[in-house]
């Protein structure tokens, strides 16, 4: 049996034509500053080629149905496994997604209470609140009840012509509206409120089989919307007009007052849905009625991973839309933890974001139980205690973009302690020494939601403070919920399709386009790939997506264009001997060299504190790393000064090299008179806090508390915080 997966002559991106070998049936970590092809090579190169090879083992309509996945551009990949991907990316769902539905415990909760509890109500669908079987007939299995605010969607001084119903889809000349003006029962220049009675119940409630009244026609068409899925100003207007209470019917629980009365051990399912992962398996354990043992034995093994991997706080009605990216990743874990399949490739990407330096142990030990099974797990990670406990490390660098891309070390993770990259994992913070003044205090009292018990707390304003604590203890809760006028930089991705560039999200591009047509004078449209200037046998993509039906989709270099984007016209016009498309190929730090005008400079000045000098102006947003879309995000925060920050877990993505450059950034905000808050795990970051505000002492019900407050020197001596102690090892 082959004892490597072997990679030869990768060439995704950045990579430089990398070759490896990964030995099987180990733990390999591979790190790397931000950008230096980590990504690539893990994500893009071997697990999008496991797939793909997999996919090709079905018949061609079934294939037809799945995803696709290119071929990468690489020599030859040998030995691989099938590989199994738990990513970051957020679960999302509906409202009617759940932690327990996600997982498979729920479907195990109903099979089990449609079995055993008592009275006998129905089968497993019965116990679903997706289901019409089981869920509440009045609120549809959502739990709350939608009403909606007249006042907010009419605004009675108005006349139809003055836009008296304020919602997007209703304005003003647009189709819905045309069929109350055009109805010819109502008179579209007089206000509503003028309306007699008669009209404004017809305006309102509609005439049977003539018009639709205007509350009939949204609660039909709007009611159901779940709002999740709305966008701009018809979320904001849907928010305001449409308020939502706990069903009275079901007082939440989603389900019929029928299924409510089956009880297992004087609970229905609806109370051991909102109890915590961890209380609910040991409500399980006791359950001991005939025929029940197969099903208790499932639950609470599975009840017992979410536990193991810190998530026991977790309650199976937790919608997963409002989970953390670290959560959802642990979460989709449990999936793989019970499987009895071996000689598999388990892909992670960066499995402690979100992780307390407490909880890291237990994440280090599924890896291994993982590894333990017979399976190869390849981690891209930069967290020194996992990479500590792996069995081989891959570093990739020795920088990031064209600067990257190269192997830098391949071995036994003993081996790497010797490298530069190692010993940078064996450097230790000193506590910040001398902490600044605060200037004044922003106080948050009686703070309850969540699991927040009523905590008082005082975050000082024109310093560095970071808010600590394990998993689920309240922070983001506390400082989001809280600080309610802070500017918030969090971890949710920019969006962006392979139309958006760094250029254009920066916001450079329309000044270098207007320096472009002045300096030709031509339209300043030519210079955009996406407008008039885009390249037709193309699109102004620089590539051609053939959709092969049943066989992968295959991106092929435009011929009209070569890859340039732009038209012939375009290309002819120059700017400082350049073309457009030549200042699409500037990296960020040729860029400085080009454009010295101070709106373009400014921008690129930011970028290169950063860190991002080595991107291209033209490279596209779907193209960025995690971290370097976070640092896209705080390059834009870097123009604007005192004002009061939120950072949530900005080192989400990077290098520990890295890490000290946005140690440095935050400071700069707080030199400039701005006051930064940082909700983080990563000790170094912590070490270098003017005030630390910790939070706990455990996840879910056990936090919520103020466990500490004040200067790390003072936390590495407080004994009753997880964090200080963490702290005092760390920092030596």
């Amino acid at each position: 049996m082959a004892e490597h997966l072997t990679v030869s002559g990768a060439r995704e991106h950045n990579l430089k034509g990398v070759t490896v070998a990964i030995p099987k049936r180990q733990l390999t970590v591979v790190t790397g500053v931000s950008g230096s092809g980590k990504s690539s090579l893990v994500f893009d190169t071997i697990a999008a080629e496991s797939r793909r090879q997999l996919n090709e083992t079905f018949p061609a309509y079934v294939r037809h149905r799945l995803p696709h996945y290119g071929q990468p551009e690489v020599d030859s990949i040998q030995h691989l496994p099938a590989a199994i991907v738990v990513d970051q990316k957020r679960l999302g769902g509906t409202s009617r997604s759940t932690v327990g539905t996600v997982t498979d415990i729920q479907p195990l909760m109903r099979l089990l209470w449609s079995r055993v509890g008592r009275p006998f109500v129905g089968y497993s669908n019965a116990f679903s609140f997706n289901e019409a079987e089981g869920m509440c007939p009045r609120c549809e299995g959502i739990g709350h009840v939608r009403t909606v605010d007249v006042g907010q969607l009419i605004d009675e001084k108005r006349s139809l012509n003055e836009g008296a119903i304020r919602f997007p889809t209703f304005h003003v000349g647009g189709w819905t509206w045309r069929t109350f003006a055009e109805s010819g029962l109502f008179d579209v220049d007089r206000p509503i409120d003028r309306f007699s009675a008669d009209e404004r119940h017809a305006f309102l409630y509609g005439v049977p089989e003539k018009l639709e009244g205007v509350l009939g026609r949204f609660e039909r068409i709007w009611l159901p919307k779940d709002v999740q899925t709305l966008k701009g100003n018809t979320r904001e207007a849907f928010e305001r007009v449409v308020t939502e209470g706990t069903c009275l019917d079901c007082d939440g629980a989603r389900l019929s007052q029928k299924t409510l009365s089956c009880r297992v051990n004087g609970r229905n399912i609806a109370e051991c849905s909102n109890l915590e992962a961890e209380n609910l398996a040991e409500v399980i354990r006791n359950v001991d009625a005939h025929g029940s043992a197969p099903v208790v034995a499932a639950l609470v093994a599975q009840l017992d991973r979410l536990v193991s991997i810190g998530l026991g706080y977790l309650t199976m009605a937790r919608a997963t839309a409002t989970l953390s990216g670290g959560e959802s990743q642990r979460v989709k874990m449990v999936r793989h933890l019970g499987s009895s399949l071996t000689d598999l490739l388990y892909v992670f990407d960066e499995p402690t974001i979100g992780l307390h330096p407490e909880d890291v142990r237990q994440l280090t030990d599924l890896l291994h139980a993982l590894r333990d099974k017979g399976n190869t797990v390849l981690v891209v990670e930069h967290d020194p205690a996992v990479i500590a406990t792996a069995d081989h490390v891959v570093d990739l660098g020795p920088g990031a973009g064209e600067h990257g891309g190269e192997i830098v070390f391949a071995g036994p993770a003993t081996d790497f302690h010797h490298t530069p990259a190692g010993r940078r994992l064996l450097r230790r913070p000193r506590l910040k020494s001398v902490v600044r003044e605060r200037t004044g205090v922003l106080s948050v009292r009686a703070a309850t939601g969540h699991n927040l018990r009523g905590i008082d707390v005082d975050f000082p304003t024109g310093v560095l403070t970071a808010v600590t604590g394990v998993a689920g203890s309240g922070k983001s809760t506390l400082v989001r919920g809280y600080l309610p006028a802070a500017v918030i930089v969090d971890q949710t991705a920019i969006r962006g399709s392979r139309r958006s560039s760094l250029a254009t999200y920066a916001g450079i591009l329309d000044p270098i386009r207007a320096l472009f047509a002045a300096d030709n004078d031509v339209s300043a449209g030519l210079f955009s790939p996406n407008s008039e200037g885009g390249c037709p046998g193309c699109n102004g993509l620089g590539v051609v997506y053939s959709d092969l039906a049943f066989l992968d989709t295959v991106a092929t270099t435009c011929e009209q264009c070569g890859g340039s984007r732009f038209t012939e016209e375009a290309l002819r016009h120059r700017l400082r001997g350049l073309t457009i498309a030549d200042v699409f190929d500037l990296s960020v730090g040729e860029a400085g060299k080009v454009f010295p005008e101070p709106t373009i400079a400014r921008v690129l000045d930011r970028l290169g504190e950063v860190g991002l000098t080595y991107l291209c102006l033209g490279q596209t947003l779907n193209t960025l790393s995690g971290g370097e879309r976070q640092r896209l995000k705080i390059a834009d925060e870097l123009g604007k000064q005192g004002q009061v920050y939120v950072f949530d877990e900005p080192t989400t993505g990077l290098h520990m090299s890295d890490v000290d450059s946005l140690i440095r950034l935050l400071n700069r905000l707080v030199d400039g008179g701005s006051t930064v808050v940082v909700i983080e795990h990563n000790l170094d970051v912590v070490s270098q806090a003017d005030w630390v505000v910790d939070l706990g002492p455990g996840p879910g019900r056990h936090g919520g508390r103020l466990v500490f407050q004040g200067t790390p020197g003072d936390l590495v001596r407080a004994d009753h915080s997880v964090t200080g102690r963490h702290l005092r090892a760390y920092a030596g």
